[in-house]
């Protein structure tokens, strides 16, 4: 824990740090206090400090929202879009995109998080449709099969509406250039609720971990713990992609990563998660600064291009343990 917070530390230093113009970290302070001079102080306080905080919170939320579902699903390469709630809440922005023609921060955060809890609720109601209860195969299946419809709808939607393309086409690329810090730190209230959710589902989760029979037979109740994950995860996913836009991997890589150094126990695994993610997230950001030269390649792309090969060569090497 001590480790991954000073690494975060260092971290978010380099965010304020390194960019098109590189800034020392004693001028950073400076600027963060208002003094210095004036260009860094605007570099600083407007853009690289909205950036920063939109991506420890939007990576603190994706992490744990990654480590949530592997553990109800207990599939390994489970994240948020695999129930759903991704494609959900990208439906819901749409929407609102549809019927509002453009959307402010509270509006976005609604429909996004309106859409995310509807595709969560559906993915509930289909997996416990058969036999009455919720099975992490069942599961799994129905937010596949519910993540591909919801996601034609959107492609509907947005290839027939050419206004509605030209603006959810900069929010769907994943961006933590997006908003000034007064409008994410709207996001934070709804976000840390989901957070709290995580932390309080270390272990239940390592009951459920365990099967079914055996959490009923420890005093679990297996479809209470799923649905309450399953609303952590919706706000948690909802609302940092209303924040940043659908952002890949970073919920996928995270759990990994942290998973070879705790081993399954979800107590230590989810609050080291929430501080892995944004590591993850925030690299990538720093990552796509350097390389864009004069412009910048956005931080849902640099995830791609950093996440898959590292997951792949954490799957490979076969050092990532089991979850159940």
């Amino acid at each position: 824990m001590v480790i991954a917070l000073a690494v975060l530390f260092i971290t978010v230093v380099l965010s304020f740090s390194l960019g098109a113009k590189s800034i020392p970290p004693f001028e950073v302070a400076q600027a963060l206090l208002g003094q210095g001079q004036e260009n860094i102080v605007a570099i600083v306080g407007q853009l690289r400090l909205s950036r920063t905080v939109i991506g420890l919170i939007s990576g603190c939320a994706l992490g744990l929202a990654g480590t949530l579902m592997q553990a109800i699903t207990r599939n390994p390469i489970a994240d948020p879009g695999i129930l759903g709630v991704n494609a959900g809440a990208a439906l819901g922005v749409v929407v609102g995109i549809l019927l509002t023609g453009a959307l402010g921060v509270t509006s976005t955060m609604a429909f996004a998080m309106i859409g995310a809890a509807v595709a969560a609720g559906a993915v509930m109601m289909l997996s416990s449709s058969y036999a009455g209860a919720s099975s992490p195969v069942r599961l799994t299946l129905s937010g596949v099969a519910l993540a591909a419809i919801l996601s034609g709808v959107t492609n509907a939607i947005v290839l027939t509406d050419e206004s509605i393309l030209d603006t959810f086409r900069f929010w769907q690329v994943g961006s933590l250039t997006s908003r000034p810090v007064a409008e994410a730190s709207l996001f934070l209230p709804i976000i840390v609720v989901g957070i709290v959710l995580a932390l309080f589902l270390g272990g239940p989760l390592n009951a459920l971990a365990l099967g079914d029979d055996s959490a009923v037979a420890l005093g679990s109740n297996p479809a209470r713990i799923r649905l309450v994950g399953l609303l952590a995860v919706t706000i948690l996913c909802g609302g940092a992609t209303a924040l940043a836009g659908p952002i890949s991997f970073v919920g996928l890589l995270a759990p990994h990563l942290v998973r070879r150094f705790t081993g399954p126990d979800l107590r230590r695994l989810i609050p080291l998660a929430m501080l892995v993610a944004p590591i993850i997230l925030l690299l990538s950001d720093i990552l796509g600064r350097l390389i864009g030269g004069g412009s910048e390649v956005p931080v849902g792309i640099m995830c791609a291009f950093v996440g898959a090969p590292l997951l792949i060569v954490l799957l490979r090497r076969g050092r990532s343990r089991s979850i159940s």
